[in-house]
């Protein structure tokens, strides 16, 4: 369920905890993020180990992994998570050096016929800045539609950005 193609779906371990480290300390991914303060070995080592249970932490990381190398180069995140209604946001991040080859296209399916299919999500629902013309035909291609821009819902270094809500809805 977690694997189809050229990528794999897992949980975080604790031999991720360099990569992580490099990618949530990249300041550059900072602005599409929540993230304004770079986060320590230690607290990402807390965040690998502790509880994974979606019904109490609201959200779920998984590492997506390309195969044959079994090399992590990226993560999609589940957060937001609304169990009443069904429906989460979804975001997604490839290593640069793994960009433009199809993988964020093949994760973000896999992962959405996952919390579809095992998970009975309902909506997933995700933010993307209009002027991310790339995030918006991988949302697009993986069935996402848009719903509405959100002015100035996005600050950057350039000032406030207008942001894109996209959801798809669940077949099953």
């Amino acid at each position: 369920m977690l694997e189809y193609g050229n990528i794999k779906l897992r949980a975080p371990e604790p031999e991720d905890l360099d990569v992580f480290y490099e990618w949530e300390n990249d300041t550059a991914l900072w602005p599409v993020g929540c993230t304004l303060i770079p986060y320590s070995r230690y607290e990402l080592k807390q965040y690998i180990s502790s509880s994974k249970d979606l019904y109490e932490t609201k959200q779920l990381r998984l590492v997506i992994e390309k195969k044959p190398e079994m090399k992590a180069i990226g993560t999609v995140d589940l957060y937001d998570f609304d169990p009443y209604h069904r429906r989460a946001a979804v975001g997604i991040m490839i290593d640069e050096s793994q960009q433009k080859k199809g993988l964020a296209g093949e994760a973000l399916s896999l992962f959405c016929n996952y919390v579809f299919s095992f998970l009975k999500i309902h909506q997933l629902y995700a933010y993307i800045p209009v002027d991310n013309e790339p995030s918006r035909r991988l949302f697009a291609r993986c069935g996402f539609h848009e719903k509405c821009t959100l002015s100035d819902w996005q600050m950057t270094h350039e000032g406030y950005k207008d942001v894109l809500l996209v959801s798809l809805i669940s077949g099953f």
